[in-house]
């Protein structure tokens, strides 16, 4: 068949070529949302900041930036890539090139496995809280788009991160029996968007961490907004007092 009965449509890019979307069968991909990915990415400046929090381990001249590796590793994951070995195939991907800031057909591939796992054995402790510490701004700068809020659930839960091989810090947990990562997640209760998350090993109580990280949370939203009130959501772990004074606590 010579035509379609959809119409395209077409966006402009970062890299100067207009990206041009069609429904005729030609050349196909199943990761069709990268380009709002890359739009995200560019509004909220995420990959620059979190590469901003990664030291350089590498020497000399480098052909990828700190900043194209994270953003390729963060949407190969968000599209469902999530093994590093995805790399061997998707560095090619046009329209991953073309998310990352590079021309589909010129320009150069993107990172191969060895160079996301060099990546991850870079981010240390030190690394691993200023991460965290940049979700935290992104969500302060969303949440006041509209004004400052009057009051702040903070919904604090861990969850099961399944692990299939010898991953430092991965464990057997034997409510969820698998081996695993435990993170900490906090969303916003009213918004649902996330606030911040907290990588722990497999194994550790859901507790772990969270009257610390409660304590530096509540700082820096109480320095954004001084006439919030907050109250935390159901987890395992909070006591009664660790909100605020004057605030309240649910769960």
């Amino acid at each position: 068949m010579g035509h379609s009965a959809t119409g395209s449509l077409r966006f402009s890019t970062s890299v100067g070529c207009q990206l041009h979307v069609a429904f005729d069968a030609g050349r196909l991909t199943s990761d069709g949302g990268l380009p709002w990915l890359a739009e995200a990415d560019q509004v909220l400046r995420l990959g620059e900041r979190l590469a901003a929090c990664v030291p350089e381990w590498r020497r000399g001249p480098v052909r990828h930036s700190l900043a194209t590796l994270i953003r390729q590793r963060v949407f190969q994951i968000a599209c469902g890539y999530a093994d590093q070995n995805d790399a061997t195939t998707l560095r090619t991907d046009p329209l991953l090139k073309l998310a990352c800031g590079r021309r589909p057909e010129s320009g150069a591939d993107l990172a191969s496995q060895p160079t996301f796992s060099r990546l991850e054995n870079a981010v240390d402790r030190h690394a691993l809280e200023a991460l965290a510490e940049v979700l935290v701004a992104v969500y302060i700068q969303q949440r006041q788009r509209h004004g400052a809020p009057a009051h702040l659930v903070l919904d604090m839960d861990g969850t099961d991160d399944p692990t299939h091989g010898d991953q430092e810090g991965s464990a057997y947990h034997g409510f969820y029996r698998e081996h695993m990562y435990h993170p900490l997640l906090v969303f916003d209760g009213h918004t649902h968007q996330l606030i911040t998350a907290v990588l722990r090993p497999g194994n550790v109580h859901g507790s772990r961490f969270v009257v610390l990280v409660l304590r530096r949370l509540l700082k820096r939203l109480w320095a954004a907004w001084p006439e919030a009130t907050s109250s935390c959501g159901p987890t395992a772990a909070s006591p009664p007092h660790a909100c605020t004074p004057g605030a309240s606590s649910t769960g």
